[in-house]
């Protein structure tokens, strides 16, 4: 395009029919000039129409005709697709990226006074927001890919929303790939929905192929070996397939993650001879990836791009006619119970792999080769779950303290954040002094907030820089803060392999350069007085600690790390690190077998520590305290001194009332109701019970464990005060414990209710046998010999009529002959081939012909 893009619509504008040309959503653009005309618009149109490209220019063109002053923000989720967005658009205007159109991306900024729309991502933005509530020289903010449910994007969208009750002249655009664009009309439109401009499909026809593997897609250690080779041989044997007609095709794999990247990769390099392969995602430079979403020049071989998810929906690759799809994708998970939170490899949605399927129909009839089957396609959930629904909240939870909406209380957030993570987050935040107990964002808070990099990450550099040195600080957090692989897990090694050559060196060290900035605008949050007697080896351990104090870990005897929070967790195998008693963990994911030698978790990052770094970082989880444990049934305690689940001493005492009152209820929620010793007694009153609960409901009580576990103060506390005395709880009958519950007075019709035994025909009172208490369909069971039934017709029920009992009709070796709840069917059908069967086989017993009239008896006949 040539610069009379440009100067067709004036200096200082963008030509919409220029940059248009030949772009599917040009056709939606007097659509999208009706709905800006309240303020506020959805956009709802597939990748590849053209939205990213022409709405941006658009709303930059109805902001001038207002007299809106001001840039168009518009938002990517990705930095390498915000670089690829501002690049495309100054080219198709003729202008330099920087001069009309420029972007804003974690540190690298062009952009100049002339700018009329800036790309930036989320987090630029938000920061923005927190650094100046009012957005003071922004007319507009365009939020793109707001389907993908990124954390940031959603608070965005809540934040822009809450701004523009204050600023009415902020136009706000929301864009979306998928069909929950009238959600965001809901959000952004407030008492009435914003309109939504569609834009149809330009989807050509598409081939759908199905190849699944052999094996499965993982295992243990992620995404198994085995499968990247087949994606990688699919990948090659069907575009070599493709280019036989048409030398032009290139393809798209798309894989999980960068590493997984990497492997397909240098498996296509061995085998897809003639072809140029190409790596797309966050950790690859600038000029790979202006390589990898340019496009193929004459000339050039044919060439296949292997991606991340980042090509789904925020970038297109131009020239691609053929897809093949792993149909995984990488997506935060938070383990609370562990303390532990990380992305994790799952199964994408339906919808992103129809996204990525469309990927191989834009330009022209296109493949997508599904490394999958089609059972596994529709098993697929149907949307991408919101990361606010599964991630770590304690940034999200400081940028709305500082926005001054604790936990988004009345904000219009796409989804509310899980009160259970978020009171975590806020927990967080105390401890590091960001809020207060009202949940206001404290001094220190926004400080952090400020800060380039997570609030975890942003407190070791602020704290760590005055006891380690801002370099080294800097350093440390730089390399914490993106995506790389430490060898053997050993963070020390891989920032000596930063400062000597890593292929991720130069992007580094711009950010260790920005944070030692960062560090050094101002005085220390909460900067530690003390400084600890550490080696040299041990300073970048104290940095990550100041960042996870709850994961400072120590060794066990099994050769194992027992973290702070009461995670255990391994070394990988080989692991320069595994002489270290103390560790300072960075990353710690979820694991099984092999990897994490038994523990479930293993240490994916970590630096050597010593015993006074860990206490001077982790200071708030050090205690003094009696503990006490129920061992074998007795309660035992000790003085210990500890850092949260670390025991540094431990001195044998006698327990406290309170220390043992609490040892035993952790032990009942931590084992279950079931560790109680239940006596046969006991376990039937609690059948009964429960079967009176579920036929007739309150006042019976609910017997299930989670019931007693929440009620144990109602039935168990004189039990519980004689164990804290030194009772055992072998010597503890529940049966008086569990009548405790019984309702008054409607407790004195128990034994008319649910009898414990039936008075059957011949006299005799067989035992009634409940169904379990967590089996609330389950009918009562008489076993009772056939001959004592003799003659009964009306089969016997309990609670009041409303459960019929079921018959196990024994033969004289105590084996069922027969199971009925209707006696008079029996009698009348079925007896008589039992009869034929067994009365030769039990001559001295009786087998009357006519059961009706036979005297019902437990004896045999006399001999003789």
């Amino acid at each position: 395009m040539t610069p009379a893009a440009t100067s067709a619509a004036g200096p200082g504008s963008f030509d919409l029919a220029a940059i248009g040309a030949g772009l599917p959503f040009a056709a939606a653009l007097a659509d999208l000039r009706a709905a800006l005309a309240g303020g506020v618009a959805v956009v709802q149109a597939p990748p590849g129409t053209g939205k990213t490209t022409l709405v941006p220019p658009a709303v930059a063109q109805h902001c001038a005709e207002q007299g809106l002053v001001g840039r168009v923000v518009a938002v990517q989720p990705r930095r390498v697709a915000a670089r690829a967005a501002a690049a495309r658009l100054a080219a198709l205007t003729g202008t330099p990226v920087g001069d009309l159109v420029g972007y804003t991306v974690r540190g690298e900024r062009r952009c100049s006074d002339g700018t009329l729309v800036e790309v930036v991502t989320p987090g630029i933005l938000l920061r923005r927001l927190l650094a100046d509530a009012a957005l003071d020289g922004t007319a507009a903010v365009v939020l793109d890919e707001v389907h993908e449910r990124g954390l940031e994007t959603d608070l965005l969208v809540g934040l822009l929303t809450d701004l523009r009750q204050l600023r009415e002249d902020l136009v706000l655009v929301a864009m979306s790939a998928t069909v929950d664009a009238a959600a965001f009309a809901g959000l952004l439109g407030g008492d009435e929905p914003a309109p939504v401009v569609d834009c149809p499909s330009a989807l050509h026809p598409l081939t759908v192929r199905w190849a699944p593997p052999a094996g499965p897609r993982t295992d243990e250690r992620g995404v198994s070996r085995e499968f990247l080779r087949h994606l990688a041989v699919r990948a090659a044997e069907e575009h070599a397939a493709e280019l036989a007609s048409d030398p032009e095709v290139d393809a798209l794999v798309f894989v999980p993650g960068a590493w997984e990247v990497g492997r397909v990769a240098a498996h296509l390099r061995e085998i897809a001879h003639g072809t140029e392969v190409l790596e797309l995602h966050g950790q690859v430079g600038p000029r790979e990836q202006d390589r990898a979403v340019g496009g193929r020049v004459p000339g050039d071989p044919p060439r296949v791009v292997v991606s991340t998810s980042l090509a789904e929906s925020s970038l297109t690759v131009p020239g691609v006619r053929l897809v093949v799809d792993g149909g995984l994708a990488r997506e935060p998970r938070r383990d609370a119970a562990r303390g532990m939170s990380g992305l994790v490899t799952v199964t994408c949605s339906r919808a992103s792999a129809d996204q990525r399927a469309g990927r191989a129909a834009r330009l022209g009839p296109g493949v997508v080769v599904r490394c999958y089957d089609e059972t596994t396609y529709a098993g697929m959930p149907a949307h991408v779950t919101p990361q606010i629904a599964t991630s770590d909240l304690t940034d999200a939870a400081l940028q709305l303290a500082c926005w001054g909406t604790p936990g988004g209380v009345g904000l219009a957030l796409p989804t509310p954040p899980p009160a259970r993570a978020l009171a975590d987050a806020v927990a967080t935040l105390r401890r590091l002094g960001a809020v207060d107990a009202s949940g206001a964002a404290t001094e220190t808070g926004h400080r952090l907030g400020r800060a380039p990099v997570p609030v975890r990450l942003a407190r070791a550099l602020v704290d760590g820089s005055p006891l380690v040195g801002t370099q080294l600080a800097a350093e440390v957090v730089a390399a914490l803060s993106d995506d790389l692989r430490a060898p053997g897990a050993d963070l020390t090694a891989l920032v000596r392999e930063l400062r000597s050559g890593h292929p991720a060196s130069s992007r580094w060290r711009a950010e260790v350069r920005r944070l030692a900035r960062t560090a050094s605008s101002g005085s220390p949050a909460a900067a530690p007085t003390t400084t600890p007697a550490a080696g040299p080896d041990h300073p970048a351990g104290l940095v990550v600690a100041l960042a996870h104090p709850e994961r400072v870990a120590r060794r066990t005897d099994g050769g194992t790390y027992l973290l702070a929070s009461g995670t255990r967790a391994a070394l990988p195998q080989g692991s320069p690190l595994a002489g270290a008693l103390w560790l300072a963990v960075a990353e710690v994911a979820r694991a099984s077998g092999r990897v994490a030698s038994g523990t479930g978790a293993v240490i994916r990052c970590a630096a050597a520590l010593d015993q006074d770094a860990a206490e001077l970082a982790a200071a708030h989880l050090l205690v003094d305290e009696v503990r006490a444990t129920l061992t074998g049934g007795t309660v035992r305690a000790r003085s210990v001194r500890a850092i949260g689940a670390i025991e540094l001493t431990s001195t044998p005492v006698p327990p406290t009332p309170e220390a043992a009152h609490a040892a035993i209820r952790d032990d009942l929620r931590d084992k279950g109701i079931a560790a109680l010793s239940w006596s046969p007694a006991a376990t039937a009153l609690r059948d009964r019970l429960a079967l009176l609960h579920a036929r007739l409901g309150a006042p019976w009580p609910d017997l299930s464990d989670e019931a007693l576990l929440e009620r144990l103060d109602d039935w168990l506390a004189p039990e519980i005060d004689a164990v804290a005395r030194g009772r055992r709880w072998g010597a503890v009958d529940l049966v008086d414990p569990l009548r405790r519950l019984l309702p008054w007075p409607q407790a004195a019709r128990l034994d008319e209710l649910v009898p414990e035994r039936l008075q059957v025909a011949s006299g005799n009172h067989p035992r009634i046998t409940y169904p379990p208490h967590d089996d609330p369909t389950g009918r009562p069971v008489v076993r009772v010999k056939l001959q004592e039934c003799f003659g009964w017709a009306a089969t016997p029920t309990v609670v009041d009529g409303r459960v019929p009992i079921t018959f196990h009709l024994l033969s004289p070796a105590q084996r069922p002959l027969a199971i009925t709840d209707d006696l008079a069917s029996f009698w009348s059908g079925p007896y008589q081939q039992v009869r034929a069967e067994m009365r030769g086989r039990y001559p001295r017993h009786p087998w009357p012909e006519d059961p009706w009239s036979a005297p019902a008896t437990a004896r045999v006949k006399p001999r003789g």
